[in-house]
């Protein structure tokens, strides 16, 4: 698998699922080497990403991230490589711990220490049982990684990071952690929009999902934010610092600011200038495509 452009990453639970493949398609004709989806509490990501992968023909399918609370490591593994080997290696598996307020709050589980639990769950999978075709290649796994000790994990259990909503100071220090050869794969908020009150209107509208879980505050703090920059509505310095907006120009250049800090890929997250939830923004991929 080569991730040789940049990619996508969004939010298709809102649309059926025919209208998800014929974006999926157009993304892939745009040029794009990837599309990443989430798991919340939508879609079954495998089961969508099947879906997905048979309506495309070139474009990798990445989960961004299945949630390991969800579901055992050995059923993680045969999807993976049923996947993988259905798709002709098009599939990419990201993995994350999710977080306290959902995993407990909202499915009744334990969260358990994120790193510890991480390190047993990608062990559990390498000693999983496979018993039918395999796919050409060993299918690659990416995990979540914000913090230094969740990066050292993916360095060496896996094929890398996939840090989300953070800044090319961040892609820098993450490298510095991985080393020169795993992958780094970084997704970034982008917003077609050069008023800078719309832009960041808009940028706040986003964030605020995820300023209350503790893992994204406790990466923005060590990025050198404050609780003031991160609380509320959020300061422009947070906002600035984690979205890309203007023209294209200006968010082209932030997504190069990425990969001269380290990054292997970057998927871009199309933000609706007008702050609408769930409104894909096709200008700002259009603007941004390498077709």
């Amino acid at each position: 698998m080569k991730l040789d452009s940049t990619g996508v990453w969004y939010f298709l639970d809102g649309m059926p699922a025919k209208e998800a493949a014929d974006v999926a398609k157009r993304i892939e004709d745009l040029g794009y080497s990837a599309l990443w989806i989430p798991e919340t509490v939508g879609r079954d990501p495998f089961a969508h990403a099947a879906w997905l992968l048979a309506n495309t023909e070139k474009l990798v399918i990445a989960t961004g991230i299945a949630n390991i609370y969800n579901r055992e490591p050995g059923v993680v593994v045969q999807a993976q490589k049923t996947l993988a080997e259905q798709s002709g290696g098009r599939f990419l598996l990201g993995l994350g711990v999710s977080h306290k307020p959902l995993v407990e709050g909202l499915r009744g589980l334990t969260y358990g220490k994120p790193v510890a639990t991480m390190r047993s769950y990608l062990e559990k999978m390498s000693a999983s049982i496979y018993r039918a075709v395999e796919p050409e290649e060993p299918p690659p796994t990416v995990i979540a990684a914000l913090g230094p000790n969740m990066l050292a994990l993916s360095r060496d259990l896996t094929q890398g990071a996939h840090p989300y909503f953070t800044s090319p100071a961040h892609t820098r220090e993450a490298r510095s952690i991985l080393g020169a050869d795993p992958w780094l794969c970084v997704e970034q908020k982008v917003i077609l929009e050069t008023d800078p009150e719309r832009a960041r209107a808009a940028a706040r509208v986003a964030a605020k999902t995820y300023q209350p879980l503790p893992n994204y505050r406790n990466n923005w703090l060590r990025m050198g934010l404050s609780e003031e920059d991160v609380s509320g509505e959020g300061s422009d310095r947070f906002i600035d610092e984690t979205f890309a907006w203007g023209d294209a120009d200006t968010i082209k250049a932030r997504i190069q600011e990425h990969y001269d800090a380290g990054a292997s890929h970057v998927c871009i997250q199309p933000v609706d200038p007008g702050g609408a939830p769930g409104k894909l923004d096709w200008n700002v991929l259009e603007a941004l495509s390498d077709a």
